[in-house]
């Protein structure tokens, strides 16, 4: 299985630079669509339900600090196979060109983040896991796959 720096080195091998943050929802909505698409997940790491949206704490401690980001050598395009790939083209051509603020409201719209940021509040920091099941039953729901 690829790993969530395959996936970002892919996205921003197609697409760059892209702030950290819209890096960090596009990989959600991929690994979301993969879910529902492929019925499989795009990578094992976990997605936490921050304040500002979906975040792989994995990720976010090898880009912390950076506002934006160009490349990725922390992971390698090819470890992708052609559905991962075509996942991914399809994720980027939705919200590819969607600001990074416009994909923090848009999750935060839906239930997958809501549900796991519950008990807290707003501006409170937590690490409660989107999980797989919860994107994939809600993402499926507005679909029709």
């Amino acid at each position: 299985m690829a790993t969530v720096h395959d996936v970002v080195a892919y996205l921003l091998e197609k697409k760059h630079p892209m702030t950290a943050m819209k890096v960090q929802k596009l990989v959600y909505y991929c690994q979301a669509w993969s879910l529902v698409w492929d019925d499989r997940k795009l990578f094992p790491e976990k997605i936490e339900a921050w304040v500002n949206g979906p975040v792989v704490p994995e990720l976010f401690e090898k880009h912390q600090g950076k506002f934006e980001l160009s490349d990725w050598t922390l992971g390698c395009a090819d470890n992708l196979d052609d559905t991962a790939k075509e996942t991914i083209d399809a994720v980027l051509e939705y919200y590819g060109d969607k600001t990074a603020q416009w994909l923090v409201d848009l999750t935060h719209l839906e239930s997958p983040w809501r549900d796991a940021r519950k008990g807290l509040e707003p501006g409170e920091r937590g690490d409660n896991e989107i999980t797989p099941a919860a994107m994939q039953d809600f993402y499926m729901s507005i679909t029709n796959v």
